[in-house]
């Protein structure tokens, strides 16, 4: 077939569904009460069924009292039966795949279970909706007349029972519908090499021969690639690399530190950058508009949502809420039930909800992931903001970073000490942490008030670290590459002890 026919046959093809959007933004609580009976009903007879009794569940209030919120620590044993051969346990089909989660740096990993369903209701269908609500806001565009470079993680096969466990990105490589493989590159073979500096380079010597319109990958080693391709091929930006270049898709950490560099390399305003939202449990909003960067809930991939406000997590008051109870505005901690059988898990991440009609988010950080010591409710969201701001106003870039409380001692206060590892340094790291300062005062009205006077909180300590330092910590750990992520703020001070002792 030729390309020119194919895009246009694809492109009719994907817009289809946007009328099935428009139905869910129309109907949300009514598409959302169908999800959770669906999955009710469909998994009554396995042994979590049995055991809440599902088959007696009529509406989401005997589902909300009956079944309990869950973390992963709860639900292990029974994921561990699983991989180990056993099924019918929460989800009636068979589980084969488990998403080895990357979200976090410790030594422990979750097996996260990902059924057949899941992968067709939940992650192909959002890769169809993402390039639908893309080529609906962008009807002339040419996106299947190349190939999408994608870069994902590696595979490992659990060899015990025949199961198999790896990155989400390798399990969906490894998975692909044809169509989705006719239009990707690199290679599945090169895209599942797991060694990631081998694998950087014959990503470069295949996609550098291809006519790459699309990109889609985490920000922070997508920038890797890109970077080595222009080292490599000595041209100043990536559209004279690939000219027909005309969109990146990404997700999986906070674009905000990297926009400008990213401006830098695709010097052409009409690029666009288009966000999801997806982890290994599921894959939940995508931004459905080429300019505003909140993102669209998807409320028909098998996923009923619930919410537990933060001002009460953790605590005797917390209480989750439907997806149609919920505020603009108002930080959330987010519990999921899926088409993998996941029944009221905490997923670990916190939303925002930027508009109720339809239901939009802005992801705001992690429920574990922010600095809480001393009172201050330090989240993602405003240390990503506070950085961006002071770049700008020191003529700085940074490549990663992470901080943690440095604790009260005797009559010594506290503070937030950083490590950060910048391309390009502040000329003076005085004035950086000074407007580091002022701009988290202005947008944590906490932390502005620990900071009164040092009342509790002294100036923040930060420390540049050396070239190469957060890979180099990640190689340690065997998570260099693919989807593996940075602990960006902790309540603790492990990470950045280890940063700090081979920073020096």
């Amino acid at each position: 077939m030729p390309i020119p026919l194919f895009n246009s046959i694809a492109s009719w093809l994907l817009k289809k569904r946007f009328h099935q959007i428009e139905l869910f933004i129309k109907y949300p609580e009514e598409v959302q009460v169908e999800v959770l009976s669906q999955l009710i009903e469909f998994a009554e007879d396995t042994e979590i069924g049995k055991k809440y009794n599902f088959s007696s569940i009529k509406n989401y209030q005997t589902f909300r009292e009956r079944v309990p919120i869950a973390s992963y620590e709860e639900i292990q044993p029974i994921i561990e039966r699983t991989r180990k051969g056993e099924q019918n346990l929460f989800w009636p089909t068979s589980i084969k795949w488990f998403a080895k989660s990357s979200g976090t740096t410790n030594a422990k990993s979750k097996f996260i279970p990902v059924s057949s369903e899941a992968l067709e209701d939940c992650h192909y269908k959002s890769g169809k909706d993402l390039l639908c609500l893309y080529l609906n806001n962008n009807e002339n565009s040419q996106l299947f007349t190349g190939k999408s470079l994608r870069l994902g993680g590696s595979k490992e096969i659990y060899e015990d029972n025949g199961s198999f466990f790896g990155d989400l990105s390798a399990i969906l490589i490894d998975n692909m519908p044809l169509w989705a493989e006719f239009s990707s590159t690199p290679s599945n073979k090169v895209s599942l090499m797991s060694e990631w500096e081998a694998k950087l380079k014959a990503i470069i010597t295949e996609t550098t021969q291809e006519n790459v319109t699309s990109l889609a990958g985490v920000p922070s080693w997508m920038l890797v690639l890109l970077n080595k391709v222009i080292e490599e091929t000595g041209k100043n930006h990536l559209f004279e690399v690939w000219e027909n270049l005309e969109v990146y898709f990404h997700g999986g950490v906070s674009f905000t530190p990297y926009m400008d560099q990213y401006k830098k390399i695709f010097p052409r305003k009409s690029f666009k950058y288009y966000e999801i939202y997806n982890a290994s449990e599921g894959f939940f909003a995508i931004q459905d508009s080429n300019y505003e960067k909140d993102l669209l809930l998807m409320l028909d991939y098998g996923i009923f949502y619930e919410f537990i406000p933060m001002d009460t997590y953790k605590t005797i008051e917390q209480h989750a809420i439907p997806l149609w109870e919920v505020e603009l505005n108002k930080n959330y901690a987010i519990v999921i039930t899926t088409n993998s059988g996941l029944w009221r898990y905490k997923i670990g991440d916190t939303v925002r909800f930027t508009s109720l009609k339809p239901y939009r988010i802005k992801v705001t950080g992690r429920t574990k992931h922010h600095i809480n010591v001393f009172g201050e409710e330090l989240i993602i969201e405003n240390a990503e903001e506070a950085l961006k701001s002071v770049c700008l106003k020191t003529d700085s870039k940074i490549k990663d970073y992470t901080a943690a409380p440095i604790f009260m001692s005797g009559n010594e206060k506290g503070a937030h000490e950083w490590i950060i590892e910048f391309r390009k340094p502040p000329e003076k790291l005085d004035y950086f942490i000074e407007f580091l300062d002022n701009a988290l005062k202005s947008l944590n009205s906490d932390y502005e008030a620990k900071r009164y006077n040092n009342i509790t909180l002294k100036m923040p300590v930060v420390h540049i670290a050396r070239e190469n330092l957060f890979n180099d910590w990640l190689k340690s750990k065997d998570k260099l590459g693919g989807q593996h992520k940075i602990p960006r703020l902790s309540n603790k001070r492990e990470y950045i002890e280890e940063l700090l002792q081979m920073n020096n």
